[in-house]
Formats: structure tokens, sequence, C-alpha cells
């Protein structure tokens, strides 16, 4: 897939843990997972809203395109 998830890089550099994270956006630690590990086939807007929140950062910080080879 083409579009890179890059949640655990956000969380390292607020030096945040996944579960700390899971809470704050309102999800379970196994979703979370599943978006940190690009398993995802969807994510609803009010999900990215809540992770750029709690991250403090902007979507294109989470999510990046990169051309498939």
């Amino acid at each position: 897939m083409a579009i890179i998830i890059n949640v655990d890089v956000m969380l390292a550099k607020r030096k945040m843990s996944s579960g700390e994270l899971a809470e704050r956006v309102g999800i379970t630690p196994a979703n979370l997972s599943i978006l940190k590990t690009g398993k995802a086939k969807a994510v609803r807007f009010s999900t990215l809203n809540a992770l750029c929140k709690a991250l403090d950062c902007q979507p294109g910080d989470i999510l990046e395109y990169r051309e498939d080879e």
C-alpha cells in the first residue's frame, strides 16, 4: 500500500506511550495497533482529528504517501 501511517514516529517525538494515546483518542489499544501497523482499511476523520489533537500535529505528520515500487 502506498499510504504510510507514522503514528509510531509521532509517539516517539511526543514521548507518549501507545496506551496513553489510545486513552486520549478514545479507541482501544488493539485498534490503535491495527492503525500503527498499516493494517487498517480506513481511518475516520473523527479519529484522525483526535489523533492530531492528542499528538499536537497535522494530518500530514501522520499520513504519508509513497509511490508503490
